[in-house]
């Protein structure tokens, strides 16, 4: 069957469609995203603004005409940190609902992380042993462990790229103090979760998702996206540490001409480094390697089990 994903994240709105069925590997058929960065169209109480409210439902209904257009047959729709952290957002569900027709389930951030190492479990398989996994999004970062398809544990924290560049960088390049201060606390959040993790031992493999982490490691070098999903692609924790206050010191203007850094991306790409470079020390993590499956992914893969044991 052809299924469809529409994830309403805090950078962009995606619907993905993919060729599945139970037992199999989910294909890609079609990719429709739209950059609409709702973690930074926040007004002071929290609320999704007016505006934002208005470019949601506009963007949820033209990704509903793709999926239509497509043929999907099954549309698997939810919302991430964004939304479920709006003041808000009973209110922005039931204006997507009413004018589109589409019920955004709201993923937690414990679902968050479950869904995205069950995506990762299955794409290394058993052979990778005990799973580490770090995941940036635009509103919160995901870290899971376990050696099962269910982590042992998994914490989501308010570390998100768009949220922090929002809150925090205000200039362009960034004042050293703000990175400074921004550099504390995010370390200073991730160390609070450490032990939860330590606890079950050391990890067999160490895995990142999204697209931070993908950028970060293109430009540190790792193949380009055209190479294909199957291209091995890692990212040290030397190499990142070496383009952090490279980082700081450029405009977005000029990150956006980095290898693989999207202009829309290039202005929050300093503390998404940051995030990983703090997990990743903190974490006594060297290397890591970056997986093509994430969280929507995750969200089909969790469907076509439940189809099959129907």
């Amino acid at each position: 069957m052809r299924l469809g994903v529409l994830d309403v994240g805090s950078n962009t709105v995606h619907l993905l469609v993919v060729d599945a069925h139970p037992g199999a590997r989910p294909l890609p058929a079609h990719s429709h995203k739209t950059e609409l960065r709702l973690s930074q169209l926040l007004d002071e109480d929290g609320a999704i603004g007016p505006d934002g409210v208005d470019r949601l439902v506009a963007v949820v209904r033209e990704a509903l005409e793709a999926a239509e257009d497509k043929g999907v047959e099954d549309l698997l729709p939810f919302a991430t940190s964004a939304v479920r952290e709006a003041s808000n957002a009973d209110d922005v569900l039931a204006r997507v609902r009413d004018e589109t027709g589409v019920e955004l389930t709201v993923l937690s951030g414990a679902e968050e992380a479950r869904l995205t190492f069950l995506a990762v479990r299955r794409w290394f398989g058993w052979s990778a042993g005990k799973l580490l996994v770090l995941d940036i999004g635009g509103g919160s970062l995901e870290i899971a462990y376990g050696i099962d398809e269910e982590p042992d544990t998994a914490v989501s924290l308010p570390l998100g790229a768009g949220r922090l560049t929002a809150a925090r960088l205000p200039g362009d390049p960034p004042h050293p103090d703000d990175v400074r201060a921004l550099r504390r606390h995010v370390r200073t959040e991730i160390a609070r979760t450490v032990g939860d993790f330590s606890r079950f031992g050391a990890p067999d493999h160490v895995v990142a998702t999204s697209k931070t982490f993908r950028q970060l490691a293109r430009i540190a070098g790792a193949a380009r996206s055209a190479e294909g999903l199957y291209v091995q692609r890692e990212l040290k924790r030397a190499s990142l540490e070496a383009w952090v206050p490279r980082l700081a010191a450029m405009t977005t203007a000029e990150r956006a001409e980095l290898p693989g850094v999207s202009e829309g991306r290039a202005n929050q790409l300093l503390a998404g480094a940051l995030v990983a470079e703090a997990a990743m020390d903190l974490f006594h993590v060297e290397s890591l390697e970056i997986c093509p499956w994430a969280l929507r992914e995750g969200v089909i893969l969790r469907r076509l089990d439940h189809m099959g044991q129907g």
